[in-house]
């Protein structure tokens, strides 16, 4: 019985010097190497002292003639050091193998959506390398952003997400006309995307209250609740955010664009005026520009900081007139951006957007945002090329294709198709996808030249 067990002892320490995830400990960066060099030092000088020692045994004392068989001295001196060298090393690295595993169980996460334990070296792994990733900032709002920001967030842990809020809709504008914040909806959907917490923390979050809860807590939501009470708690929406960011274990951060009271205006092509955003979708007309009131609001500095520094810029996915454009509506987020020397992206929807994009063709999304912001915005437009004849009926949307309707579009952005799209929900993005095709952007093209905007023209249209 014991010679079985030593055996599975042994494969079971060779399965794990097989395993692909282990040769994550030796690569560059992973701050385990120098550790294990001086542990495998150390144990050299204690093995050098217990030589002398043994020696020393040797010449003052007697030792009885077993010892000469213990010691394999019938054998030759090389052959009896790489043999002590082997077993040393062997059982060495089984007892680290196994304190680790026996002091670490206890802080070992949930592996996210899996259900199971997350292992030591992937953890190690990504807070190693997501730390030293790309300062990423995107910029946009609601559903888009928030399937973005879940993606990105194993590539990167400097990832800062700035969110409109010109929400007046639903359980965020209910709580704008009551309490006089901003909206929270966008901040909170950025919360739950990037929180590391338990997923049953991030489901309460995102909790909506059903109709049998009485009319003052019908469709609202407890994260925004949640926000909203901590705000009045601490003192100010911003803290509120970062507290919130803190408690649910947020990797980056969720600034707002402003900190004023901003509503959305739009003009239609034949020249009505909407204000509200929830009434410009639900108005079902085609729109042919936005604004806000007031014109001029002050940007959130950490916000405009942000782009400023960032050393790559993502525009969308969202909800083109309602989500992205709001944000770059504030002059001074609209200078920073333009003064970045970061690498831009634009993010194209999947499909068009009832109400605000119909029909709408990739260069068509492209030629809203550079008729409101002015020039050439970005580097670059991800366009999703995996494409359906037609998506169902209910959803009133259509793919968006990479086929021009009309303008000459954008002549320095460079399009990149690739297939980005939840095949189960072909009206969203997929987050794993998005997030490779970006970061592997980001890395292929991070060596050249950052464009420049001209930012005496900017400033001249504000």
């Amino acid at each position: 019985m014991p010679l079985e067990e030593s055996t599975r002892t042994v494969a079971g320490l060779m399965d794990w010097l097989r395993d692909p995830d282990m040769r994550k400990w030796l690569l560059p960066g992973m701050g385990v190497k120098r550790w294990l060099l001086l542990f495998i030092i150390g144990m050299a000088v204690l093995g050098l002292g217990v030589s002398y020692l043994a020696r020393e045994a040797y010449v003052v004392w007697t030792l009885p003639d077993i010892f000469y068989e213990i010691t394999l001295q019938f054998l030759p001196r090389w052959v009896r050091a790489t043999i002590f060298i082997t077993a040393s090393v062997g059982l060495t690295g089984f007892a680290i193998w196994k304190v680790n595993a026996a002091m670490l169980a206890a802080v070992r996460q949930r592996h996210r959506g899996n259900g199971g334990d997350e292992r030591l070296v992937n953890l190690v792994y990504r807070h190693r390398f997501s730390t030293r990733g790309p300062r990423v900032v995107t910029i946009g709002g609601g559903t888009g952003m928030s399937v973005l920001l879940r993606g990105l967030k194993d590539y990167t842990t400097n990832l800062t997400a700035v969110v409109t809020v010109a929400d007046d809709g639903g359980s965020s504008g209910r709580l704008r006309r009551d309490l006089g914040v901003i909206p929270p909806g966008d901040v909170r959907n950025c919360i739950a995307a990037l929180a590391d917490a338990e997923p049953l923390m991030t489901r309460l979050f995102q909790y909506r209250f059903p109709e049998e809860s009485g009319e003052s807590l019908t469709g609202h939501s407890f994260g925004n609740l949640f926000i909203v009470a901590l705000s009045e708690i601490t003192g100010s929406m911003e803290e509120a955010i970062h507290e919130t960011s803190r408690v649910l274990a947020v990797r980056g951060q969720i600034l707002p664009s402003t900190m004023e009271d901003v509503q959305l205006v739009a003009r239609t092509t034949e020249g009505r005026t909407i204000r509200g955003e929830s009434r410009i979708a639900q108005a079902g007309v085609e729109i042919h520009d936005i604004q806000l009131e007031p014109a001029a609001p002050r940007a959130y500095p950490a916000a405009a900081n942000a782009i400023r520094n960032a050393d790559m810029i993502v525009l969308g996915p969202g909800s083109l007139y309602s989500s992205i454009l709001p944000n770059l509506l504030v002059p001074e987020l609209r200078i920073a951006f333009h003064e970045s020397t970061a690498m831009k992206v634009y993010v194209c929807n999947v499909a068009t957007q009832p109400g605000e994009t119909p029909h709408y063709s990739v260069q068509d999304h492209v030629n809203a945002i550079e008729q409101h912001v002015g020039g050439t915005i970005c580097d670059f437009v991800i366009a999703n090329d995996n494409l359906v004849d037609q998506l169902p009926e209910p959803w009133h949307s259509e793919p968006v294709r990479m086929a021009e309707s009309g303008g000459e579009g954008s002549e320095s952005a460079r399009v990149i198709s690739a297939d980005v799209v939840d095949i189960h929900n072909r009206y969203r993005h997929d987050s794993d996808k998005l997030a490779s095709v970006i970061l592997n952007l980001y890395h292929e093209q991070g060596e050249a030249a950052p464009r420049r905007a001209d930012v005496d023209s900017v400033l001249a249209s504000i």
